[in-house]
């Protein structure tokens, strides 16, 4: 392999690094380091001269968008988890704790009183909520009402 196929690799994955890094997600930016690198990789495989160079550039952004797309996947299990518990904890009335053991990320939610909505006649909880990601606690108070559907939303 020629060195412009690799520059190609580490230019497209720097670059798409950095757009990934802007939401600062360092999942989502490791994700795309590796799928870009990956896929700069497999891409410089085919063709030669500057049909290579083009598979190389190919291969190194559609590795990065994969990597991107898992990398933000692992984060949406964290909020699915949470979301679980925050349903549980309102129809039970009692703390429910949730974990991620692939992201090392956990939390609970404990209602602390019920009510009703005078405007709406929804039932309503407030809550408390503790969240840790990646080792850094963050405490959360808030109120849930339950819709016609059943689902419990957080008000504002």
């Amino acid at each position: 392999m020629t060195l412009k196929p690799v520059l190609a690799i580490l230019c497209s994955g720097l670059i798409l690094a950095g757009c990934a890094d802007a939401q600062n997600n360092p999942k989502q930016t490791a994700g795309t380091l590796i799928g870009a690198a990956a896929g700069g990789l497999l891409g410089a495989q085919f063709g030669s001269g500057a049909g290579q160079l083009a598979a190389t550039a190919v291969g190194a952004l559609g590795g990065a968008w994969l990597g991107n797309q898992i990398g933000s996947s692992l984060d949406d299990t964290d909020r699915l988890k949470a979301q679980q518990a925050h349903q549980n904890a309102m129809a039970s009335g009692g703390t429910v704790r949730w974990d991620n053991p692939d992201s090392g990320n956990y939390g609970s939610v404990t209602p602390t009183r019920y009510g009703t909505d005078s405007q709406t006649g929804e039932r309503c909880s407030e809550y408390q909520s503790e969240v840790v990601i990646e080792g850094q606690a963050e405490y959360m108070t808030g109120v849930a009402c339950q819709g016609t559907d059943g689902v419990w939303r957080p008000r504002n």
